[in-house]
């Protein structure tokens, strides 16, 4: 019993986290209320305060989730791309296509990015959080221009190429298909987004 205690504490806030970010996805992080979270639990307000003292904390504790998951990721992506081919090259190429039809696999459109949409919202947030934000940002800049520079020694790029706006481009590749297949309810579009830039990686490291 004392072993099973903690357990359930753990399963709470993270069934709190994860409704949280499910809801903040579908209506925005104003629009979401903690009377609806605990509602949804099954829990007292008493019990939504034992976990995070308040609103803010809880997006804290959002966002901290959010990055974790994504530095994991990318941790796996990698490591399973660089477990099939050990040049920079074609195992990035590998985990890019282990991410399209990772996205391709959703049974629906993927619901959103929670990086954006707190950048959307970005005055509700105290300081911390929007650094949070910005950090997770800086994280795929830097893991992928790390990537590109170990590429563009062995693959010499046929174009004068600034490696961290082609790091960048995933990111925006990626959030933009997030907006346009749920603009359009077309789930095939991230994906696609994705297989597109990794032919322009292609192109422009390996002239083909």
């Amino acid at each position: 019993m004392l072993e099973q205690a903690p357990r359930r504490g753990s399963d709470t806030r993270e069934r709190l986290l994860a409704l949280a970010e499910e809801a903040v996805l579908a209506k925005g992080f104003a629009a979401t209320s903690i009377e609806e979270l605990i509602a949804a639990v099954g829990i007292t307000k008493s019990g939504f305060f034992y976990h995070f003292k308040d609103k803010s904390e809880l997006a804290k504790a959002m966002m901290l989730r959010y990055l974790e998951r994504d530095r994991a990721l990318l941790d796996d992506l990698f490591r399973r791309a660089d477990e099939l081919n050990e040049d920079p090259l074609h195992g990035l190429l590998i985990a890019l296509k282990l991410f399209a039809e990772m996205m391709a696999e959703l049974p629906e459109a993927h619901p959103g990015c929670l990086a954006a949409s707190f950048c959307y919202q970005d005055q509700l947030f105290n300081r911390e959080i929007r650094d949070l934000n910005a950090q997770g940002m800086l994280v795929w800049r830097t893991r992928f221009r790390a990537r590109f520079e170990l590429i563009a020694r062995t693959h010499p790029p046929r174009e004068a190429v600034d490696l961290d706006a082609l790091a960048d481009m995933l990111a925006t590749v990626v959030e933009g298909g997030l907006v346009l297949g749920r603009a359009l309810r077309d789930p095939s579009i991230l994906p696609r987004q994705v297989l597109q830039f990794r032919a322009h990686v292609r192109l422009l490291f390996a002239g083909g």
